[in-house]
């Protein structure tokens, strides 16, 4: 992509001109005018070099076109010039290290900014995560060449997700896919996961590993006929929610005393469930009624006879609640039988 020079000898810049390019290389940067946007802002900064607001637009244009290096070479100016926030800009240069693969500097980087002591409370456990993956892409690509002897090929342009019949060979895919980086495979995975044909088992781990790679854009999920759009990156973890934490609590404390190995097993009912249920948060709300139907459920398959309005009545909860938690966990079961 070529940037804009003028001859600053024979141009007389108008007053506030630095701040229209701006404002109109954003506005071509957020219609995805890549190239016009670069131009525009490569302008801006040859009149006011120190604006963190036009490097930062400059880089996401070249970063968004397809010219990781220009960006990444933006960015570590941007930290040597110390221009803007020291800790979003070396969150911006740790994207692009990690678009053109460069593990081993995401490594070196993020160690060297946690010896500074430098990054905020809410920051740390955003970088940890960065640093753990990028350790495990960094070692995963010193033995590459085994790997591909083992896992099938996915170097290409298509993964070919909702071709693929064998869910053993989809899984090797997935598999293949935590070690490598997920953004070439985005547009394929995006359909993936609104496809409502699609497994909703693979569609977990998928979303799981687009969470592990702190992928920040928003997906449109599709789910037991739910959908709804999420960003991978502000998901909890998917055997971390919120409503599952809360049904193990009330289960524990109605059972692991009593008879520990039926908590065991139900507690790995209620995982399965709503492993297959993330991200979603489906009706009832209430934790008590989810884990009145797993009760039931795991005593139906260990040979113990009971009505669900029993258990409806021992949590405290409505028939309905039950009945509808009870409906989900059914149909999360037929899913994963074969498959876990």
């Amino acid at each position: 992509m070529e940037k804009h020079n003028p001859d600053s000898k024979n141009v007389i810049p108008f007053p506030g001109l630095e701040s229209r390019l701006l404002e109109k290389g954003l506005h071509c940067l957020h219609d995805k005018k890549y190239g016009e946007a670069a131009s525009l802002l490569e302008q801006a900064r040859e009149m006011d070099p120190e604006n963190s607001e036009i490097y930062i637009g400059l880089v996401m244009a070249y970063f968004e076109s397809g010219h990781a290096r220009e960006a990444k070479q933006l960015a570590f100016e941007m930290l040597k010039g110390g221009i803007g926030d020291y800790i979003e800009t070396m969150d911006l240069y740790i994207m692009v290290l990690v678009q053109l693969n460069e593990y081993e500097e995401v490594v070196a980087t993020i160690e060297a900014l946690l010896e500074e002591r430098e990054v905020p409370k809410e920051k740390l456990e955003h970088f940890s995560r960065l640093l753990d993956f990028s350790r495990r892409m960094a070692e995963t690509k010193d033995s590459a060449s085994s790997l591909d002897t083992v896992q099938p090929e996915i170097s290409g342009e298509q993964l070919g997700l909702l071709d693929k019949e064998d869910p053993g060979e989809l899984l090797q895919i997935i598999a293949r896919l935590s070690k490598e980086n997920v953004r070439p495979y985005i547009e394929e995975i995006r359909g993936y996961l609104s496809s409502g044909g699609a497994n909703p088992f693979q569609k977990t781990l998928l979303l799981n590993i687009l969470k592990e790679q702190e992928y920040g854009k928003e997906l449109r999920v599709e789910k037991f006929g739910m959908t709804d759009s999420f960003v991978p990156a502000e998901c909890a973890d998917p055997r971390e929610t919120e409503k599952l934490v809360a049904v193990g609590e009330i289960l524990a404390e109605k059972l692991e005393n009593d008879n520990p190995v039926l908590y065991d097993n139900i507690r790995g009912l209620a995982e399965r469930s709503f492993f297959l249920l993330y991200p979603f948060d489906p009706e009832p709300v209430n934790p008590a009624a989810w884990a009145a139907a797993c009760h039931y459920l795991g005593n139906i398959y260990h040979g113990n006879e009971g009505a669900i309005e029993d258990y409806a009545r021992q949590y405290g909860v409505s028939l309905p609640e039950a009945a509808s938690a009870l409906e989900f966990i059914r149909k999360a079961e037929e899913i994963s039988s074969p498959i876990i």
